[in-house]
C-alpha cells in the first residue's frame, strides 16, 4: 500500500512538470538541484542564491530585469560589486521609500563601501594636499576668481553673534516682507492696487 502511494505520488510529480518538482526540492533544502528545473529567471535566481551560487544568481536576476531589482541588489552585494548594489537598493527605495528591509540592506552595504577620497588642488575650503598645477605655475601665483576667504568673510563666532541686534519684531517684519515679495514674484499674491475704499 505504501509503495503504491509513493509510486502514485512520483507519477503525479512527473506528470505535473518541472516547476512543482523544483518547488519540492527547494522546500526540501536542495535549491541547487531545483535551479536547473526552473524556467523563470527570477525564481531560478532565488534558488541559486539560496544554494550559495551568487554569481549565477546575479546573472539570472540580470536576465529577469526589473522584477528582481531587490534580489539583484542582494546578489551584487554578495559578488562584491558594492557600488552597483547600492544603486539597485536606491532604485528599490525610489519606487517604495517605505521599504524598511531594503533600507536596512542598503545601509549595511553602504557601511562596507570604503569612503571615496578625492584629490584637491588647494583652491577649495577643505584641507587638501596640494597637487601639481597643469600649467606648471605654482598655485599661489594663479589668480582665483572671486574674493579670497579672508577678504570680507565672516566667521560665526561670539563676536559676530554679539553684533547682531536682538529685535524679534524687526526680524519678523523683514521675514514677512521677504515672504510677501517671494509670493508676488511667483504670482501667488495679487499686487497692491491701492486703497479699495
Amino acid at each position: 500500500m505504501r509503495l503504491a502511494l509513493l509510486l502514485s505520488g512520483l507519477l503525479a510529480l512527473v506528470l505535473a512538470g518541472k516547476a512543482p518538482l523544483a518547488k519540492l526540492l527547494i522546500l526540501a533544502g536542495l535549491p541547487a538541484f531545483a535551479a536547473p528545473l526552473l524556467e523563470d529567471p527570477a525564481i531560478r535566481g532565488v534558488a541559486l542564491y539560496q544554494a550559495g551560487e551568487y554569481q549565477a544568481a546575479d546573472d539570472a536576476f540580470r536576465v529577469a530585469g526589473r522584477v528582481s531589482t531587490y534580489n539583484r541588489g542582494l546578489s551584487l552585494a554578495m559578488t562584491g560589486d558594492l557600488p552597483l548594489s547600492l544603486a539597485y537598493f536606491d532604485a528599490v527605495l525610489f519606487a517604495n521609500p517605505a521599504d524598511s528591509i531594503a533600507r536596512e540592506n542598503r545601509n549595511a552595504v553602504n557601511a562596507l563601501v570604503p569612503p571615496h577620497l578625492g584629490e584637491a588642488n588647494a583652491a577649495g575650503r577643505i584641507a587638501a594636499k596640494v597637487i601639481a598645477s597643469p600649467t606648471g605655475v605654482p598655485f599661489d601665483e594663479i589668480k582665483r576668481l572671486g574674493k579670497p576667504l579672508d577678504a570680507g568673510g565672516r566667521v560665526a563666532d561670539g563676536t559676530w553673534l554679539e553684533s547682531i541686534q536682538d529685535d524679534p519684531g524687526e526680524f519678523l517684519r523683514l521675514r514677512l516682507e521677504a515672504e510677501h515679495l517671494r509670493r508676488l514674484s511667483m504670482g501667488l499674491t495679487a499686487p497692491d492696487q491701492g486703497d479699495p475704499w
